[in-house]
């Protein structure tokens, strides 16, 4: 039997897990410590010491998140296109699939916060910044080695399907399934052209 105070065992990468599943489908501010605790299977104490605070528990989520699907794997594609698509398509099929709650973590989980939360919401802000400029550096590449026209701009690109991909990920909230999100990515590709050329 453990003695007084002792931290009682348990799973550390199961417990972050869930956890990340819990902010993932509620939100930072609407997951409370005593949610975590219940969910995760653990003491208050507990989660302290293996996480240090709620704040740290979710950046250590927002982390396992984002190590599953990166966008950086989509821009190593051999075409621009390819890179677009498949993120899209990818996306499309993890927003809407069985294997999490729908939607993105990064787009979803701290969309509004109160002002003593702005560095949750200022974190997952980075995030999305940090793949509109890796996406943007892809499509710079793409322009000059000619896949994109001289007036393309790479920058415009790339807000566009950000835009539809943060787009899918509300509907996904709202319960569109995997089919009609991948309709929507085949309507962005129909404009891919246009766009680019």
């Amino acid at each position: 039997m453990s003695g007084p105070g002792r931290p009682r065992g348990f799973d550390r990468g199961e417990a972050l897990r869930t956890a990340m599943r819990l902010f993932w489908a509620r939100g930072y501010e609407a997951v409370s410590i005593t949610d975590l605790t219940a969910a995760m299977g653990i003491g208050t104490r507990s989660l302290y010491t293996a996480f240090g605070s709620k704040e740290l528990l979710f950046r250590e989520a927002v982390e396992l998140y984002e190590s599953a699907d990166a966008t950086a794997r989509y821009c190593d594609r051999p075409t621009a296109r390819q890179a677009v698509e498949d993120m899209l398509r990818a996306r499309a099929e993890s927003y809407a699939g069985p294997d999490g709650p729908p939607g993105c973590m990064v787009v979803l989980a701290a969309t509004n916060t109160s002002p003593g939360n702005d560095t949750v919401r200022d974190l997952l802000a980075e995030l999305r910044t940090r793949d509109r400029e890796m996406l943007t550096r892809r499509l710079v590449r793409a322009k000059a080695a000619g896949e994109l026209a001289d007036h393309a701009d790479p920058a415009a690109v790339t807000s566009f399907y950000l835009t539809v991909l943060y787009g899918m990920s509300i509907q996904a909230r709202d319960g569109s399934d995997t089919a009609t999100l991948q309709g929507v990515v085949d309507a962005a590709l129909s404009v891919w052209d246009v766009l680019v050329t």
